[in-house]
């Protein structure tokens, strides 16, 4: 038995108990004839004692001891003289009797510790050695737990976890897929799900009624904080539904998990909002509720008010209030126009409104307009003496707001107000069942092509299609996607128009799309889904910025895995055996 009790385990009820510990040197401390070495597990860590006076030998080896070394001790649980009120074992230390080396360890690259000295890319690379800190180790314990409690609630209400395949056929929606070549069938590829979205709807076909799956998802994407090239959802499907049965059942799943993990009772019931007013509102489809600085649009007092050409040539002027901000420096507001210049925000300039203290008015386009326009600005902004007005303007309203609303983010940060310990939760509903690619030049679907539209609004879809709602819903909270779904096409006629106005032609249907439709001629029910991003969720539970900080091996921000150094390259005879050539084609500067 190499231990009878963890590091995390022994208390006061345990003096005078003989002991074996196990784990990992964190640190070693030498006192006079003393040897302190906080002995660590995953559960907690524990204070060894070793006495020169008493055993002189076994002293002499505890101070050849190493970090991360990896140790057996046997010795006597006694109460410590100076307790430390810090750690669960504080008020106990083991008096070593018996010392046995089970692995030595090379000096560690950062130090294990919470606080740790090392960057990102080193503890990437060594992630092995970072999953020993604590506060990484957390997050996975917490995304363990959360996992345990989805599966016991579905499980009550009669979902069955069916696992479905990893290697698919390859879509053209959405994201970018990625492929794995076929040995066995050569010049073919399968391609890793994106969702097991298709996979789901035939279980509904199948007559499963209600299916859960904790799935593996994987989308070829840039990445940033809250996305991974591959990543993990709660994914789940219902038969004979609509939208809001589906809403409550994951309504009450977020509920349960909140006061779960965090003690935190959400309202009985969650806000709904619709797309359109989230956009009008604040710029996003995913909205941080935490704060406010709803937009204030500013069309009818500045547009063709006074001579300033950039607001007379804009088709959408709107703006944020920025409560007790007006004396904000110069230098603030040059780094705030700095920063919504920046190519991932993407706008020309920032107007400022200042509403002093002493009643006066001070703007950066102060000559353009009459103290007048700048009365009726702050009426319709609601301001207040030491109150900052924030300005954006634009040709194409949506994307302007957009860019608002990223400028009301960071003012968020930069006042404090996005608490990660204040979670505001709310349902996007009556989103647009399309969206316009400039890229494609053509409608594509907003979700997925098998959104079921607004009854009310299928009659649009032979006048104007881009006018048609979607049966589709996301979970926000504190601006984050948490989740999302919808109803789904059950009937294939509609799912057929859907396809043509997608840009499909009927062959292209059938050949991407066949097992489906072929399964909708056979008594497919009504039914709908939802998927939350397991990853996300935990990151917010866990107050994260990144989602990476709660996956075991996760990859850098260029999409690499540094510690198995992948992806890497093929040998000449892997290629040859999969009838692949390469063609790496290298500009010339």
């Amino acid at each position: 038995m190499y231990r009878t009790h963890t590091c995390g385990a022994l208390r006061l009820s345990d003096v005078n108990k003989e002991v074996t510990l196990a784990g990992w040197v964190q640190r070693v401390r030498k006192l006079g004839g003393m040897t302190f070495v906080d002995l660590r597990d995953r559960y907690g860590l524990t204070q060894l004692v070793f006495n020169e006076q008493t055993d002189a030998n076994l002293c002499e080896q505890a101070n050849r001891l190493g970090r991360e070394y990896c140790i057996q001790v046997k010795g006597m649980v006694s109460e410590r003289e100076r307790k430390n009120d810090k750690l669960p074992t504080g008020d106990i230390e083991i008096i070593v009797g018996e010392l046995t080396v089970l692995s030595e360890s090379l000096t560690p690259p950062f130090t294990i510790e919470d606080q740790s000295d090392g960057g990102d890319d080193i503890r990437m690379k060594y992630r092995y050695l970072d999953l020993r800190r604590a506060v990484v180790r957390k997050n996975l314990e917490l995304r363990h737990k959360m996992t345990i409690l989805v599966r016991n609630f579905l499980d009550e209400r009669n979902f069955l976890e069916v696992e479905t395949p990893i290697l698919i056929g390859s879509t053209p929606e959405g994201a970018r897929d990625f492929v794995v070549p076929s040995r066995m069938n050569p010049g073919q590829f399968f391609a890793l799900p994106q969702s097991p979205q298709t996979l789901k709807q035939l279980l509904m076909v199948s007559g499963f009624d209600r299916y859960f799956q904790i799935a593996k998802c994987f989308r070829d994407e840039d990445l940033r904080a809250d996305r991974q090239p591959e990543f993990t959802q709660i994914d789940c499907e219902m038969s004979f539904v609509e939208q809001q049965d589906v809403i409550q059942v994951f309504e009450d799943l977020a509920r349960h998990l909140f006061k779960e993990i965090r003690g935190v009772e959400l309202p009985a019931k969650l806000r709904q909002m619709t797309w359109r007013e989230a956009m009008e509102k604040y710029g996003s489809d995913k909205p941080d509720l935490r704060f406010g600085m709803k937009f204030v649009e500013l069309m009818d007092e500045l547009k063709g008010t006074g001579l300033f050409p950039v607001f007379n040539q804009a088709n959408y002027i709107g703006g944020i209030l920025a409560k007790g901000c007006a004396d904000y420096s110069r230098k603030q507001l040059d780094e705030l126009t700095d920063f919504v210049k920046r190519p991932q925000v993407g706008a020309k300039g920032l107007v400022y409104v200042k509403f002093n203290a002493d009643g006066t008015v001070k703007s950066s386009v102060d000559k353009f307009y009459t103290p007048e326009v700048w009365e009726k600005v702050r009426q319709k902004a609601n301001a207040a003496p030491g109150d900052l007005l924030l300005i954006l303007s634009g040709d194409k309203p949506n994307k302007t707001r957009t860019q608002l609303s990223t400028l009301r983010l960071e003012m968020g940060d930069r006042l404090g107000l996005r608490d990660k310990n204040r979670f505001e939760c709310l349902w996007i509903v009556d989103f647009p069942l399309f969206e316009w690619s400039d890229e494609e030049q053509r409608l594509m679907a907003m979700h997925h092509p098998f959104t079921m539209p607004n009854p009310e609004d299928i009659p649009l879809l032979d006048s104007h299609p881009e006018n048609a709602r979607a049966l589709a819903y996301d979970f926000v909270c504190n601006g984050i996607e948490v989740g999302g779904g919808s109803i789904r096409i059950h009937d294939g006629q509609l799912q057929a128009k859907m396809f043509q106005l997608l840009g499909f032609t009927p062959e292209r249907a059938q050949a991407q799309f066949g097992f489906l439709i072929n399964a909708f001629k056979y008594g497919a029910p009504p039914h709908g889904g939802l998927a939350f991003g397991l990853d996300r969720f935990v990151a917010i539970m866990a107050g994260l910025d990144s989602i990476r900080d709660c996956i075991a091996f996760p990859k850098n921000t260029s999409g690499r895995d540094v510690m198995l150094d992948a992806p890497s390259l093929l040998e000449d005879s892997q290629l040859d055996e999969l009838q692949i050539r390469l063609d790496l084609r290298q500009e010339n500067e």
